[in-house]
């Protein structure tokens, strides 16, 4: 066989040759999908959860090394809100839409039971948003600007003890619809020592709380090792700053204090530089896919299911005479389930009724036996009177004869004298 690919067919007694020009090229698939892939873009979206005044805004700055424009904020909300920043990167002729979501106010009100529910609003309504695309006849999910939040950085304060009440119920409501890194903000604030043990009492509790947080992967083995290490040193502990001091002829980010200067790029002095290679390097695509294939999927499946999408947990496989009655064996044991509710719910109702019927002929009941009581002893007051009355009226009789039997002795008296 020659070079290529020699393809053979007989017509008749003359043999013809086909032979291609070239190699296949194939292999060349996945430069033409990093080069679509370039031309149009990516979306990263980042939610920022933490106290006003931890440093939410600065470590975003410097992250990208960039000054993000935002509004300052203050501690005097009344709720927790959201604020949203949509920024056009470029960076090698790849550009990145970054999207930054800041919780504003967040532990600011003295009642903090329902801080987190804006939160977790927030990310179900840009699921919502991207489930409606989904279900559209006419989709565009390949140009659709995705605004799921892909990444939650949670900002704890440098307590130094324990992770707060807040947190632990904040981070337990989220966990199941967003990829949470835990990080302590202002990490130059406290000792090493103290730093060290404070990590490790912030996984014990998030252990014990079972608050799922997002763990780097370790099923490629071109960041095995990296990732493995770095999932043994979170939370990761950053310091971050937007001004920039010169330290041996070199302009860098740093905090200058009376005793030193804390460099943010300095791995001797913070975390930094470990949360930006993870976070933007190395990690950045599995925490989109992630998104989409977990997080985005429980939320899918759980709305299909309110939808009457019964069938997307266990895929129907087969003809369509099984799929028929597969349907038709659901449809009867959902109405012999109704027969059984509406069965239940008329013996409630007659019960209920029964019930209602006999307190009404007690109440009837006790009411006559009132009335008969009430005409027994009117009636004996009666007698009790009809006797003193007849007793008053002999009395009367016997009283009358005596003065008739006086007076008429008298008249015959007075009679007898006149004579």
């Amino acid at each position: 066989m020659s070079n290529g690919v020699e393809v053979r067919r007989v017509l008749g007694e003359t043999d013809r040759q086909l032979r291609l020009s070239g190699k296949v090229g194939f292999d060349s698939l996945p430069d033409q999908m990093v080069t679509k892939s370039t031309m149009k873009g990516f979306d990263f979206n980042i939610m920022c959860i933490g106290e006003t005044g931890i440093g939410k805004s600065t470590l975003i700055d410097a992250l990208f090394k960039t000054n993000f424009e935002g509004e300052q904020t203050h501690h005097k909300m009344d709720r927790v809100g959201i604020n949203s920043n949509t920024y056009q990167l470029m960076e090698s002729n790849v550009k990145l839409t970054l999207t930054v979501v800041d919780s504003v106010g967040y532990g600011d009100q003295i009642n903090k039971e329902n801080s987190y529910q804006p939160l977790v609003g927030y990310i179900d309504t840009h699921y919502e948003k991207y489930l409606q695309e989904e279900l559209k006849i006419n989709r565009n999910i390949q140009n659709y600007h995705d605004t799921r939040i892909h990444v939650c950085l949670y900002f704890l304060s440098p307590t130094g003890h324990s992770i707060k009440s807040l947190d632990l119920v904040t981070m337990k409501a989220l966990d199941k619809k967003v990829n949470i890194i835990p990080i302590i903000a202002k990490a130059d604030s406290i000792s090493r020592d103290e730093l060290d043990q404070f990590k490790e009492r912030i996984n014990r509790e998030l252990i014990n709380n079972n608050v799922e947080i997002y763990r780097f992967p370790v099923d490629d083995d071109t960041i095995m090792q990296v990732n493995s290490t770095m999932n043994e040193q979170m939370p990761f502990a950053v310091v971050g700053s937007r001004e920039e001091i010169v330290i041996n002829n070199q302009k860098v980010r740093a905090r200058e204090y009376a005793w030193g200067v804390v460099e943010v790029e300095n791995e001797a002095h913070c975390d930094f530089v470990k949360l930006r290679e993870m976070l933007i390097r190395t990690n950045m695509e599995d925490l989109r896919e992630r998104t989409h294939t977990v997080h985005y999927e429980l939320y899918r499946r759980e709305q299909l299911q309110r939808m009457g999408s019964k069938e997307i947990a266990e895929p129907i496989r087969g003809n369509v005479k099984d799929m028929y009655e597969m349907k038709r064996q659901q449809y009867k044991l959902e109405l012999e389930k109704k027969e059984q509710r509406l069965k239940t719910n008329f013996i409630s109702k007659v019960k209920q009724k029964e019930t209602e019927l006999v307190s009404a002929e007690n109440n009837l009941q006790e009411e006559f036996e009132k009335l008969r009581r009430m005409h027994a002893e009117e009636r004996k007051e009666l007698e009790e009177k009809r006797r003193q009355l007849d007793s008053e009226m002999a009395d009367f009789t016997k009283i009358r004869a005596s003065y008739q039997a006086t007076r008429a002795q008298t008249d015959k008296a007075n009679k007898a004298k006149k004579n």
